[in-house]
């Protein structure tokens, strides 16, 4: 049997999702009786002339993660999608934009304003003068910042794609076994369960429901700030975005008895996580006795979320209705 030729490419990322196909452990030897990995930049020596030497449809498989931050980031999409038959988006970043897309709220002149003329570290004499990066030098050229960080699927057509941030070490060996074995499902699939988090969840109030039963959410609070009885967060003052996250996880987070933070994004049914959660709590927030808030009631504890954007859209800012409309692409 001839292996499969695998390629994977790290582009606006922590690099999380490079140590993540590491993380099914043993499994890997079972992978690589099937598969050569022949593009990976991060463990591999290999030039952009070597890629685009090779021809079309070269790779069987490439495994894109990280969203698309610069011209280089998008330039490198486009010539894997050449280069091969099955396009995969691993982790947040590629399918949501994660925590790099939040940089969306502010656009591209104002993070490069805080990154070359505001940050303390920057030589005081540039700052000065008000010194801003050139794409192109007198020995080098440098990647030219886009307006805002894009998702993989806004710059090429992707065939499949494996949440997480890092996607979990199980869902990772399952999509070597379905690419190995050809038994992937229709083109367009998340490689994730479609259910909710709150339907494995230990805490929730109504088992197996995906989104759960909560009688009322009495208040807004931090995790520290509560005595944790093991109830639903929600039931208990803290945010989590279980019932609008799609499970395949695990529950680690949940199980750690910390609230889900919606790496592992919405399920089919739910178009933006953050919007239907705001929605939610808005329905559930109440003062315990109380059978609504009043006006003044309702800003007091909204208040006390100091950051939405941080809250209800960590990951996945930049594919959102709202960070659409702010960062004109």
């Amino acid at each position: 049997m001839q292996k499969l030729k695998v390629g994977l490419y790290w582009a606006a990322s922590c690099g999380g999702c490079e140590i993540a196909v590491l993380d099914i452990d043993e499994k890997i030897l079972d992978v690589v009786k099937y598969v050569d990995i022949e593009f990976w930049p991060v463990a591999m020596d290999t030039k952009y002339n070597d890629v685009e030497a090779l021809p079309d449809k070269y790779f069987d498989v490439v495994f894109f993660n990280g969203g698309i931050r610069n011209d280089e980031n998008e330039h490198m999409a486009k010539l894997l999608r050449q280069k091969s038959k099955i396009m995969v988006a691993f982790g947040s970043c590629a399918i949501h934009g994660c925590v790099i897309g939040l940089a969306n709220y502010y656009g591209k002149d104002a993070i490069l304003r805080r990154a070359y003329l505001e940050a303390e570290s920057n030589n005081r004499e540039d700052v000065e003068k008000g010194v801003m990066p050139t794409p192109k030098g007198d020995y080098l050229t440098l990647p030219v910042v886009l307006q805002c960080l894009k998702t993989l699927d806004e710059v090429v057509e992707v065939d499949y794609y494996l949440p997480g941030c890092p996607p979990p070490p199980e869902l990772v060996a399952e999509a070597f076994e379905k690419i190995i074995s050809g038994k992937l499902p229709p083109k367009g699939s998340v490689l994730a369960p479609e259910h909710t988090q709150c339907k494995e969840c230990p805490r929730n109030p109504s088992p197996g429901e995906n989104i759960p039963k909560i009688k009322e959410m009495p208040d807004i609070k931090r995790i520290w700030e509560i005595e944790d009885d093991g109830r639903c967060f929600l039931e208990q003052g803290v945010i989590c975005m279980g019932p609008v996250t799609r499970a395949g996880c695990s529950s680690r987070c949940l199980k750690a008895n910390h609230p889900c933070t919606g790496c592992m994004g919405p399920p089919p049914n739910i178009r933006d996580a953050g919007a239907k959660l705001i929605s939610m709590v808005g329905s559930i927030l109440k003062l315990s006795g109380e059978k609504e808030l009043d006006e003044e009631a309702a800003e007091k504890i909204a208040e006390k979320i100091k950051d939405y954007i941080g809250t209800f859209y960590l990951y996945s800012y930049a594919k959102s209705f709202a960070g659409k409309r702010r960062c004109k692409r």
